[in-house]
């Protein structure tokens, strides 16, 4: 089973935090969030508190992770960026050549490390200049090899169905799709 850990900080955003940890724990992708504020609670940009599955530890607790995944938000993304220990499990993740993913404005934090330099990315409007050497795209989701980026509140169901699809075949994500009413509001069906 495919292994996953979201970081949450306070100021998280969240449709962006927890419409793909649902979409792939549906799908049947082992996910857990971590909180980065040093207490199993977070709160969001919005004032939603939330309980964590685990507590940050230290970067090697992450290295049989298939994807990390960063929720855009604010203040949440600038507290990613300033985490050492999060900077240092998504930068390994990527050497070791397995999959990170952001969206809104959390795609920063990967141009901020330089892992974005000649990838295709998207993130918030706005925020492209913290893309660093990336093309931007404007889409609502970007898949450029091991990163995968997406825009916004409302690319939140494409860019989790697009993570879900990375472990699982399209007839499975299809269905889940059709289950949600996602296909009826896309119009395929």
């Amino acid at each position: 089973m495919a292994k996953v850990f979201e970081f949450l900080a306070e100021g998280f955003e969240e449709i962006e935090a927890l419409a793909p940890v649902d979409i792939l724990r549906r799908g049947g992708v082992d996910v857990k969030t971590v909180s980065i504020s040093g207490s199993e609670w977070v709160t969001s940009s919005h004032g939603v508190t939330v309980k964590a599955d685990l507590v940050f530890g230290s970067p090697a607790d992450y290295a049989d992770a298939d994807l990390l995944m960063l929720p855009g938000g604010l203040p949440g993304s600038t507290n990613l960026n300033a985490h050492d220990g999060v900077r240092r499990a998504l930068l390994d993740q990527y050497e070791r050549g397995r999959r990170v993913a952001a969206i809104c404005a959390a795609p920063m934090v990967l141009g901020s490390l330089g892992i974005l330099r000649g990838k295709r990315a998207t993130c918030s409007p706005g925020f492209e200049k913290y893309l660093d050497g990336a093309e931007y795209t404007a889409e609502l989701v970007t898949v450029d090899g091991n990163i995968i980026t997406g825009e916004g509140p409302a690319a939140s169901l494409p860019y989790a169905y697009t993570l879900l699809s990375l472990f699982v075949g399209e007839d499975q994500v299809r269905q889940l799709q059709v289950g949600m009413q996602y296909a009826h509001l896309m119009g395929w069906q």
